[in-house]
Formats: structure tokens, sequence, C-alpha cells
């Protein structure tokens, strides 16, 4: 385990309702200047792979990438990481529907409410535009699970549903799957063609003072 590893951990545990000493302790030996709030691990695997392919350590940097298990965690995490708690600039990407957990928990922590970036539906579906169906098709016959997508694309509950909005649902019909792609859709995709709150938001971890912008 890394250290900024050991820090989410310790976040975890203290969002949980456990003490958040060690967590502070990790915060300033590290040291952690940027927290980067997500709803879930596929985003933490999206941005991270991003990052990778871009050359960038974010931990080195400074930046902890963190899933918070749900956008509605969203002011618990601004308390303790913002200027509540470890005083740390707090930032995110989210999608459309839960945007408003994050401004409002944000604001409530003092922090800036529009620090976050937005994604159209959410970051599944800005990869598989990014990339094409017939790309993200070819990514997951790859990954060897080209006979269970022909599977799930020939239920006929999916016949009448868009070639995106199908793709998105196979990502999420068995666990881990979302996770393990959103790494695989990010190294799939042509830098030219990041989705812009994912490129957005990597921008805005460069070292020094950045500011975030909510999108949309």
């Amino acid at each position: 385990m890394t250290d900024m590893d050991a820090f989410r951990s310790e976040v975890a545990s203290w969002a949980a309702g456990g003490p958040g000493d060690t967590a502070r302790e990790l915060a300033a030996l590290l040291p952690v200047r940027t927290v980067v709030l997500l709803e879930g691990r596929s985003d933490v695997a999206a941005v991270e792979a991003l990052a990778a392919r871009r050359g960038r350590d974010l931990a080195a940097e400074g930046v902890c990438v963190l899933s918070m298990n749900g956008a509605t965690n969203a002011a618990r995490h601004a308390r303790l990481l913002g200027p509540p708690g470890l005083g740390l600039r707090l930032t995110g990407l989210c999608d459309v529907a839960e945007r408003a957990h994050y401004a409002r928990g944000l604001e409530a922590a003092g922090a800036d409410p529009d620090a976050f970036f937005v994604c159209d539906a959410d970051l599944e579906d800005e990869l598989i535009r990014a990339l094409g169906v017939d790309r993200v098709g070819e990514l997951v016959v790859s990954e060897g699970e080209g006979r269970p997508l022909r599977t799930f694309l020939n239920q006929p509950a999916q016949r009448d549903r868009s070639p995106v909005v199908r793709m998105r649902r196979f990502l999420g019909t068995t666990s881990g799957r979302k996770i393990r792609y959103g790494r695989v859709l990010v190294d799939g995709l042509d830098l030219a063609r990041v989705p812009a709150p994912l490129d957005d938001l990597l921008a805005s971890l460069a070292p020094g003072p950045a500011a975030g912008r909510c999108a949309g």
C-alpha cells in the first residue's frame, strides 16, 4: 500500500465515523494539497489512467484522487477535508444528476461551490461517445468479454435502446466491471479526444494555484 492509498483508507474510515488523527498526520507528511472528490472507484480508475498517459504522478504532486462511494457523501467529505477540516483544496467530477450534491456540499464547507466538473449523464457516457460504440465494442472483445456483450445486446429489453445507452448498461451489469473499464476506456482513447470534463479536471490539477469550474 502506498502512502496515498493509506491516506485514502484513513479518510474513508474517518468519513464513516472513525477518528481522523491518522488522516491528519498523513495529510501533513505526504503532503496533500488537493483532493479530487469522485463518486466511485470507476471514476478514480479513469482519472488515474489519464494522468498516467499524460506522464503525471498525481500522488507525487500532492493530489489525492478519492472515491466517496456516492455523491450524497460530498458534504461530509468536504467538511472533513475542506476549510473546516484539513483545509485542502477541493475539486471533483460528477454526473449531471448529482451536481446539486457537490455544489451544496462544497458551499456548506466554505469551499468553492463551482470547483468541480460535470459530465453529461456520467463519465462512462462521455467516454463511450468519445471513443464511439464500435471502438468500445472492440475494447470489450479485447478484454475477453465479446460473448457476454453479444448476449447482453441480444436481450429483448435492450433492443429499443440507443447504442450508447446499451453499452453503458453493459458496463454496469457485473460487479467490478465499471472499475475495470474506467481504465480500459481511457487507455483506448485518442488523447486529442478526451472528454472535456475529464480533460479540464486534469488540467486544473497542475501544480500551483488553479481553479476548477462547473461545466454546463
